[in-house]
């Protein structure tokens, strides 16, 4: 039977695709026969003959244009990319317990996940969106947040970089319609734990929130803000970054979709 998406052969870059997320996008692409770059510092134990792993620093422009250009030199064409590396380091703005301690903002925090999560975005969609541009087709499918539509406690920084996400999209949308190319935002919420979520992250998420990191991952369990009352499957997020890579959803533009199980500030 021929598969729905109709994604087989179609070509597409992976920005952090070796782990949590980003792998479950990729292993959802090769699934519908699609060709798949992982861009990623670490190698990807995924074993497929579509899929390549390019080593890339996102952060770095040269690094960046390199690998979109192995890309098509490998493949001869690209039809999209989905922009998934980041990195959540959690602070408080001001912490009265330890003023200019482990746990309290600073400059080097900001300026890592401002790279990380908002200029690799606007490093990586600037260098394949040259490609989409003369081919006149592709899509960009950027990874936002709920935390950058709801905001979050002691993730303030992180929050704001998937603000500036949403705002790429918005925007991207508008600029890159006339040339038949759709920009998509993908906002997560709590979903199932994956190896990025190290003891260091919730110990640093526990203390922002004035938790242990006991009562911190009990939280997590008792899903009591998300109306369908679980968290989320990584898989749940890699099917809607597939169809949205798909001509199935060819009149979807512009938006940030959020994939949280209802959940809310109310």
């Amino acid at each position: 039977m021929e598969d729905w998406l109709n994604l087989e052969g179609k070509v597409f870059i992976v920005t952090g695709g070796s782990s949590g997320i980003g792998k479950a996008i990729v292993n959802d692409l090769l699934g519908h026969g699609a060709k798949v770059v992982d861009a990623d510092l670490n190698d990807t134990d995924v074993k497929d003959d579509n899929l390549k792993f390019i080593h890339t620093d996102v952060t770095n422009e040269e690094n960046v244009e390199q690998t979109v250009k192995a890309t098509v030199d490998m493949f001869g064409t690209i039809d999209g990319v989905v922009n998934n590396a980041g990195i959540n380091l959690p602070r408080l703005l001001v912490d009265k317990k330890d003023a200019h301690g482990k746990y309290e903002l600073h400059e080097g925090d900001f300026e890592k996940m401002f790279a990380v999560n908002v200029k690799s975005v606007y490093l990586m969609s600037q260098a394949v969106g040259r490609y989409l541009v003369d081919q006149h087709h592709g899509v960009i499918v950027n990874m936002s947040s709920e935390a950058g539509l709801e905001g979050s406690q002691g993730q303030s920084v992180y929050s704001a970089t998937k603000g500036a996400i949403n705002g790429f999209t918005r925007s991207w949308a508008k600029e890159l319609g006339e040339h038949d190319i759709r920009v998509v935002g993908v906002a997560p919420g709590i979903m199932e734990a994956t190896g990025l979520r190290t003891l260091s992250y919730e110990e640093a998420l526990a203390y922002t929130r004035h938790k242990t990191v006991e009562e911190l991952r009990a939280g997590y369990k008792s899903t009591s803000t998300t109306p369908l009352g679980r968290s989320g499957h990584l898989y749940e997020v890699a099917n809607l970054v597939s169809y949205l890579l798909s001509e199935r959803a060819s009149y979807i533009t512009g938006v940030t979709i959020n994939v949280a199980g209802g959940k809310s500030r109310g």
